[in-house]
């Protein structure tokens, strides 16, 4: 990442990022993609009025005279607001008539910043106020269309189950599931960290895992499991270190650790995250194939053990930006698609949406964005969950959006987490094809990937983000409970 041009990176077709070069030379950027196709620019954007987000331009070909970077952005956004406005049916639809107006306004001052290209200054003041009003008006028709799926999928009682939960660590009291979060999750995640399950070969320890179980079953709270597997640094056994030319040995006890874990439990989790970040992280280097059959080995291995349980298989990093960087990860919709093709024995996808940190992947993304891409990844033909979603409560780097990772309105606060959240959930969970929303964490914790992320501070405190979510799980569970009367 480039210094003066944070989170830049080329993209291709369906804004998957390609391989190229990228230079900052004298107020240009100069791009040199390794392919002869057209490719767009990808790079966190600072939007007076809006936030700092990651933004792409359209496609565009090679040449010598300079695009205006201002005016391929605004371009760029209008194309996919007019896309999935007809994908979602919202032209003329009753409603949209405001949202329509601010459309039309972004278009003529987009219009009207061509007209002036000749005048880079003056153009790129009207692309701005192009691209504040589209992002604008692009998050509202999200949202818009979200609320009318909601109501639909209250109407048919889709809320009847668990929809909404939160992960927990080890380290945490497990009375924390009789706290103020009873009435804002209606599951917990608790994950199955091989590091923390097998620290030393001949050593297995359950302990912290049972009592949060226990914990869970005293409050009538579903359980979910997992990643049984995920092959991060931080989750990785370190005496599993000395089989990393071996891939056999590191295939079998993967397979102990996930059988091991299924058969203590089976008979109280029935969702289990089976792999996670394979495609993205591995500190073994694993090739392709060898991705590929751990995570078959992982999803059968529980169907093996619990032949009824639910086994998802988890995406990270979905924009997919790491694999411009490590030549020997799997872009995210090239492994979904691969587990399908492939006849992996699983039944449905998870995706996590976690911002708000300064790194490749982590870049804050705005609405239109997100439920853009849900609905990509839903064309696979299988059920989603979210199962990790995180924005900060707290400013990292006060004044600085950009070394925060992006911003939304306002610098992040509980206020501003707890509006976002609140949006992100209604938006997932409008869409049919998303089963459920599970947080980052129930805390916040140092050691998490959004520090600031969870539902209470790191000393067991409430934000806003915990009365906000209380409030619209009571709203979706009692349209339930009276469609069901």
């Amino acid at each position: 990442m480039l210094a003066d041009l944070p989170g830049a990176h080329l993209v291709g077709a369906d804004g998957i990022p390609v391989r190229g070069d990228i230079q900052l030379i004298n107020a240009e950027i100069r791009c040199t993609s390794r392919s002869s196709d057209p490719f767009g620019l990808s790079l966190l954007w600072s939007v007076d009025g809006f936030g700092t987000v990651q933004l792409e331009t359209t496609r565009l070909p090679a040449r010598e005279k300079p695009y205006l970077l201002n005016l391929e952005l605004a371009r760029h956004r209008l194309m996919r607001i007019t896309l999935k406005r007809e994908e979602w049916g919202l032209f003329d639809y009753h409603g949209m008539d405001e949202i329509s107006e601010m459309i039309d306004g972004a278009r003529d001052l987009f219009i009207q910043a061509w007209g002036r290209i000749e005048s880079p200054a003056a153009a790129a003041e009207l692309a701005d106020q192009s691209l504040r009003l589209s992002l604008e008006a692009g998050e509202r028709m999200s949202q818009f269309h979200a609320a009318v799926f909601l109501g639909r999928r209250q109407q048919s009682g889709g809320f009847a189950k668990e929809f909404v939960g939160a992960a927990v660590a080890q380290s945490w009291p497990p009375s924390l599931v009789n706290g103020p979060v009873r009435e804002s999750v209606d599951f917990m995640r608790i994950p199955f960290v091989w590091r923390d399950v097998q620290p030393k070969e001949q050593e297995i320890h359950f302990e912290r895992l049972d009592a949060w179980l226990d914990a869970c079953a005293q409050a009538r709270l579903p359980v979910r499991g997992g990643p049984l597997l995920n092959f991060g640094v931080r989750f990785v056994p370190d005496w599993m270190y000395i089989w990393e030319n071996d891939f056999d040995t590191i295939l079998e006890y993967a397979r102990e650790h996930v059988q091991r874990c299924v058969r203590r439990y089976a008979d109280r989790i029935n969702t289990w995250v089976a792999v996670s970040g394979l495609h993205a992280d591995n500190v073994f280097s694993l090739n392709f194939e060898q991705v590929m059959e751990i995570t078959r080995m992982a999803a059968g291995a529980v169907k093996e053990v619990a032949p009824r349980a639910q086994v998802i298989l988890d995406l990270t990093q979905p924009w997919g930006e790491y694999s411009i960087h490590n030549q020997r990860s799997i872009p995210p919709l090239l492994f979904a698609d691969m587990a399908v093709q492939s006849g992996v024995p699983f039944d449905a996808f998870g995706l996590q949406f976690l911002f708000g940190i300064p790194a490749d992947g982590y870049h804050f993304r705005d609405l239109l964005q997100i439920s853009s891409l849900i609905d990509k990844i839903a064309n696979l033909g299988r059920p989603l969950h979210v199962t990790a979603v995180a924005v900060p409560s707290v400013v990292e780097a006060p004044g600085n959006p950009v070394a925060a990772g992006g911003s939304w309105k306002q610098p992040w606060s509980g206020e501003v987490q707890a509006e976002w959240l609140t949006a992100f959930c209604e938006i997932s969970l409008s869409k049919p094809y998303v089963d459920s929303v599970c947080l980052q964490g129930l805390a916040d914790d140092e050691a998490a990937t959004i520090p600031s992320g969870g539902l209470l501070t790191k000393d067991f405190a409430v934000k806003p983000a915990c009365t906000r979510l209380a409030r619209l799980i009571r709203e979706l569970h009692g349209n339930a409970e009276n469609t069901r009367k």
